[in-house]
């Protein structure tokens, strides 16, 4: 018989998961198909739904719900989307880059957009296990009605002080995301983004349960984080080198290699800081520039560039966001990734209590 440990089997038992991983929510780059891999695996399933329509959210859970039996979790950004701002200095940045593409401004990508009115509906009408949140909590109302469909409410914290605060505002589970963490940071408290290492975080952790996410990419990882206390994981970078991911062919590539170790937090691609690896703007302008444009809007300029750029096959504006173990993935379908997590995992647990 399995046999996780205690802090995860409290995990399991909020979340109705065979095994203590949640395949990690990533806007643009995971949808359906990783998903309903995830479930069949026994771990928790997440859609991401900043990207979304309403309309679309629904259709792709009823799809999830179509193909698989299991703990299903949406995950919804809690950001405060301010008016259009001036993007003067930001467009002179880019200008000498728009140049030499031969571009000029083209369509604005769709916006991620903070969870309200419309997305609670969805939430209300298709009962997910889970609703996990990112840049904090919505406003009480809505939460409120969250609450009131039964869902578990996760929440991302970056420092132990969010940690404990979420606790206080009744999570009932908190993702501890590590600085090891990929894309973007789910920081909300204090003026300045404060990336802090996952074992810290795990050293100081709340008594609910905790998820960690930053670095996790093998059993072995799983391992390291259960042992320092984790209840589950959370795992997002690997899911991204699994064929069922959305990411480009040149993202893709870069996965598994040297290259994908060289990352650094920059706010350059969307206004706020998210760890990726480094591509051209990065290395050329520098991860963090004043002159973006606050989140979600600074990735509107960058739009016809990336388009450019990648239809050469180059991701020299593109959003490559990857965790600290982005180097040691491996290709494999997402199924056979959540077994081989769980199996490793917990066959180091058992070797070490044996």
């Amino acid at each position: 018989m399995t046999r996780w440990p205690a802090t995860s089997e409290a995990f399991l038992a909020l979340t109705g998961a065979q095994v203590p991983i949640v395949q990690a929510p990533m806007a643009g780059s995971s949808g359906v198909a990783v998903a309903v891999a995830a479930i069949r695996g026994g771990a928790v399933g997440s859609l991401p739904a900043a990207l979304l329509s309403a309309d679309q959210l629904r259709a792709q859970i009823a799809e999830v719900r179509a193909q698989a039996s299991g703990p299903l979790n949406i995950n919804f950004f809690c950001h405060t989307l301010p008016e259009p701002p001036d993007e003067t200095a930001w467009q002179a940045l880019l200008a000498p880059y728009l140049a030499e593409e031969g571009v000029t401004g083209g369509v604005a990508p769709p916006l991620r957009r903070p969870f309200d009115e419309a997305m609670c509906a969805v939430v209300e009408e298709t009962k997910p296990e889970m609703v996990s949140f990112h840049f904090g909590l919505p406003e009480g109302a809505l939460l409120k009605r969250v609450r009131a469909t039964g869902a578990a409410v996760l929440v991302s914290a970056t420092t132990s002080e969010e940690a404990h605060f979420l606790v206080g505002q009744g999570c009932d589970a908190i993702i501890l995301q590590g600085a090891e963490a990929g894309g973007h940071s789910g920081w909300f408290l204090g003026a300045r983004h404060n990336p802090t290492p996952l074992a810290a975080l795990l050293a100081d952790r709340p008594d609910v349960p905790v998820i960690a996410a930053g670095g996790i990419v093998d059993g072995a990882d799983m391992a390291a984080a259960l042992q320092a206390g984790a209840s589950a994981v959370q795992v997002g970078t690997a899911y991204l080198a699994t064929p069922e991911s959305l990411i480009a062919p040149l993202y893709r590539a870069l996965l598994g290699t040297e290259a994908a170790a060289d990352a650094a937090f920059t706010n350059l691609l969307t206004g706020r800081e998210a760890r990726g690896i480094r591509n051209r703007l990065m290395r050329q302008l520098g991860p963090i520039r004043r002159e973006a444009p606050p989140f979600p809007y600074a990735s509107n300029a960058l739009a016809p560039l990336r388009a450019a750029a990648e239809a050469a096959g180059r991701g020299d504006y593109s959003s490559l966001w990857a965790g600290a173990g982005a180097a040691r993935v491996r290709p494999q379908s997402a199924l056979d990734l959540t077994l081989a997590l769980a199996r490793d995992a917990l066959a180091l647990l058992e070797t070490d209590h044996g």
